[in-house]
Formats: C-alpha cells, sequence, structure tokens
C-alpha cells in the first residue's frame, strides 16, 4: 500500500464520539506528504481521569478547540480517494462514524478502513510478545516515543503499514 492517510483519535471518556485529538498522515507514492495534528472539544465535553491519563488532555486542553465539524471540514479534502489506516481500526473507525451520527453527518460510502494491529497478527504471529503499536512500531524499524499522542500513533501507524500492507 503506497498511498493511504493513516488516522488516529484520542478520546475523553467512554464515548467514542467524545474525539478531543486527531492525527492524520497523508502518504502518497509510499511518501509521508501530510502531518497533521488537532485539538477537538469533545462531545459530551468531560474528561474521565482514565483517559486523561493515557494520552495527558484535559477539559483545559480543547475548552477553545473547535467541534469535530469545523475539524472535519478541514481535514477530509486530504483524505479524498485514500483509504484510511489506523491500529485497531475497529476503535478509530468506531470514532469516527459516532461523531458523523453525533453531529447528523453523512458518512460516506467510500471510507475504508484498513488495520495495522490485525496484519501485523498475520504478518508477526507469535514472533512479537503481543501486537501494541509501540511493539509494531518497534518491529518495523519505528521509533514511537509518545505514544497516545494522536500525530506520534497516525506516524507510527504509517511507518507499520509501509512496511507490511
Amino acid at each position: 500500500m503506497q498511498n493511504f492517510a493513516a488516522i488516529d483519535f484520542e478520546t475523553a471518556n467512554g464515548q467514542r464520539s467524545s474525539i478531543c485529538s486527531v492525527g492524520l498522515v497523508i502518504v502518497r507514492d509510499g511518501e509521508v506528504k501530510e502531518r497533521i495534528y488537532r485539538l477537538i472539544r469533545p462531545r459530551p465535553n468531560y474528561y474521565t481521569e482514565f483517559c486523561t491519563r493515557v494520552h495527558g488532555l484535559t477539559y483545559h486542553d480543547t475548552i477553545e478547540a473547535p467541534s469535530f465539524p469545523e475539524v472535519w471540514e478541514e481535514l477530509a479534502p486530504y483524505c479524498t480517494g485514500l483509504p484510511f489506516v489506523a491500529h485497531n481500526s475497529p476503535f478509530d473507525e468506531g470514532c469516527l462514524r459516532a461523531a458523523f451520527a453525533l453531529y447528523g453527518l453523512a458518512y460516506p460510502d467510500d471510507y475504508r478502513f484498513y488495520c495495522t494491529c490485525r496484519a501485523a497478527r498475520r504478518t508477526f504471529g507469535r514472533a512479537l510478545p503481543n501486537h501494541r503499536l509501540p511493539t509494531v512500531a518497534a518491529a518495523c524499524g519505528y521509533d514511537l516515543q509518545t505514544h497516545h499522542h494522536a500525530l506520534a500513533d497516525a506516524e507510527a501507524c504509517a511507518a507499520i503499514a509501509l512496511r507490511i500492507l
């Protein structure tokens, strides 16, 4: 796979619609062309202690951030005609679908997701101790320094996809 949009969402709470940040890496002809990171004011707009522990974001980080529809309007043109790649894609696709539903947006029929976690299980099998993003990224030669930062995770996912998809 040489052309895709690697994407990662972080959420504020247990609701998949509560996207508080997004990382997007656009790959064309096997090269990274764009790296985009945006904070998003989540809906519902509250943070659980668990989620804040995971990614470090709080209510105060995103209270002035734009809403999901505003951010997606900016990002969507970068993704036109590209498949999405995510590590544990059911989560990220679920977030995207939930946000579209919450805001009454029509979910595009041509959005297709590929999962680097599933691909890693097929590629590496039991050769790895687990198939978490940092482990798989390291096996693909990518040093993920800030796991659970949406852009860093999207960059790691792109590196994995270029290696094994």
